[in-house]
């Protein structure tokens, strides 16, 4: 089974709210399937572009490693802080 890259961005629809969209992503933190997981804010260094707020970046051992990831109770704990207080949301999941 490959390893999997997780990255998910985000758009905050207030941009006062950044701070706490990254508060309430840091739950995942805690859901211990992944071998990394970070949650940074946007540098907005990108000549083309600054629309993402907030960037999740995991790293998983297999499928099944995201998928328990993903079923962990804090995983919807954090939707549910989250979700009222985004605009776009985009993931992507890679073999790594």
């Amino acid at each position: 089974m490959a390893r999997i890259r997780h990255m998910v961005f985000f758009s905050a629809k207030d941009e006062a709210d950044v701070d706490r969209i990254v508060e309430g992503l840091s739950v995942l933190t805690r859901i211990p399937h992944a071998e990394v997981l970070e949650i940074r804010p946007n540098l907005r260094r990108d000549a083309l572009g600054n629309e993402i707020d907030v960037v999740v970046y995991g790293e998983f051992a297999d499928e099944a490693a995201l998928e328990a990831y993903k079923a962990h109770p804090l995983y919807q704990t954090s939707i549910d802080v989250v979700r009222p207080l985004r605009e776009l949301r985009f993931a992507a999941d890679v073999a790594i």
